[in-house]
């Protein structure tokens, strides 16, 4: 079956609460996994499902998503597929940024009309998962839907941050309600398979992904016209209003890049024996950059659980559940434990590093001990420093590095002198997570 449709990924907002990671790019530029962007994602997911025509919806501080896009997806002549940058734009009938999911979306309408498509997709550029787009194409057209929203279940403990479907047994949403407060959640149990009544997953999140009939998102974008966010007043109003709104269930591994915590827990995960999130797919690959860079060099490195990255040279006494990020260097001696390295934007030569005054080069320096951090790219961290993350941590924030919900963030390009201690001082404490 021919489905002709096109993906809309939206390119994320301030991204605030990923502060300091956003300060500088857009969420979906964050770098995660040693070498890939979280807009990788989605369009990887496209591109595995056969879905070859997307446009990427972008507002703040974009350059380098738009750059890393414009050098990782080119498409050869005849296969008819692209991926354009639409950037927010002032137009006769709006003068406005956008104000949300569903505004950014009605903005960018009117680029689609050379094309020829009967369903949109539209997709989050911030969230970590592998989903076959066919398969839900394959459903909505089904189920004769006017729009399917992709959901998941959550234990109670989750619903409150997210946008929660009452879902009937033919797969059709007869309610939702936004971020519902726990005392009313009872109310919004779901039938969900027995598996998931085991694990306490009683309730159905909206993924943020969605698949709308041509003609059907049209209208609902012509009878609202002040709408705004699709999960606060598209999703209700097409439900409050007996549209065919479909439940598309999906059971595996998903999360939402939302804040400092759920980038790093996803990222560490990544070095489990064998992740939820799969990079060692044959048919699910997750594509990127193609850097040319060369192989990484170890000297007398002890490794366990540890994803490394092209380009790096490291001569670090152990690198224990930690992703070690493109062109990273790490000096001897040092330590790195449940930790992310973005790793470097370029190399410095030799001649670079000799002459710098501070003769502090790009990475990581000697007998250092780094734990519970997130290191951005393009730091300095001369020796024996000690970064220390702990949930015993009050939040805080200073020029070069913050701590968010006990994981201490060296911010991008930062200088930290030999001898800094930031976080716990002391490397036996204690409750440390």
């Amino acid at each position: 079956m021919l489905i002709k449709m096109i993906s809309l990924i939206l390119g994320g907002g301030v991204g605030s609460r990923l502060h300091p990671l956003t300060a500088q790019r857009s969420k979906p530029a964050v770098p995660i996994g040693g070498k890939y962007r979280l807009i990788d994602i989605p369009i990887s997911n496209c591109l595995n499902s056969g879905v070859r025509r997307m446009f990427v919806l972008t507002q703040f501080n974009s350059a380098s998503l738009n750059q890393h896009i414009k050098n990782t997806y080119n498409f050869d002549l005849f296969s008819h597929g692209f991926i354009d940058i639409l950037a927010a734009e002032q137009t006769h009938k709006s003068d406005k940024w956008f104000q949300g999911t569903a505004d950014a979306v009605r903005q960018s309408m009117h680029h689609l009309k050379n094309h020829d498509y009967d369903y949109v997709l539209v997709l989050s550029g911030d969230q970590l998962y592998q989903m076959d787009f066919k398969a839900l194409a394959e459903y909505h057209i089904a189920q004769k839907a006017d729009l399917t929203i992709a959901t998941i279940p959550v234990i109670d403990r989750d619903a409150p941050g997210f946008g929660i479907m009452k879902v009937k047994e033919d797969g059709f949403i007869e309610n939702f309600i936004e971020k519902p407060k726990p005392d009313v959640l009872e109310d919004w149990q779901s039938a969900v398979p027995t598996e998931y009544k085991k694990q306490g997953k009683l309730y159905l999140a909206s993924m943020g992904i969605y698949i709308f009939k041509k003609d059907f998102l049209d209208m609902l974008f012509e009878t609202n016209p002040d709408a705004t966010d699709f999960g606060k007043e598209i999703i209700p109003y097409a439900i409050e209003n007996d549209y065919k709104v479909a439940s598309y269930p999906f059971d595996n591994y998903w999360t939402d890049i939302g804040t400092i915590r759920s980038f790093y827990e996803a990222n560490i995960a990544l070095t489990d024996n064998v992740p939820k999130f799969n990079l060692f797919d044959n048919d699910k690959m997750i594509y990127t950059r193609p850097r040319l860079l060369a192989p990484s060099k170890v000297f007398g490195t002890w490794f366990n659980q540890a994803i490394i990255a092209e380009g790096c040279i490291i001569h670090a006494k152990k690198i224990e559940r930690s992703v070690i990020g493109i062109r990273s260097r790490i000096g001897e001696n040092t330590e790195v434990s449940n930790s992310i390295v973005m790793g470097n934007d370029y190399f410095e030569t030799m001649e670079e590093i000799e002459t710098r005054v501070d003769s502090m080069p790009m990475g990581i320096g000697k007998s250092c001990y780094i734990r519970n951090a997130i290191l951005d790219k393009d730091c300095r961290i001369g020796d024996n420093v000690l970064i220390h993350g702990s949930v015993a941590l009050d939040d805080e924030e200073s020029e070069t590095y913050c701590i968010r919900e006990g994981i201490v963030v060296i911010k991008k390009g930062a200088y930290i002198p030999s001898g800094t201690r930031i976080g716990l001082k002391n490397p036996l404490a204690a409750n440390d997570q």
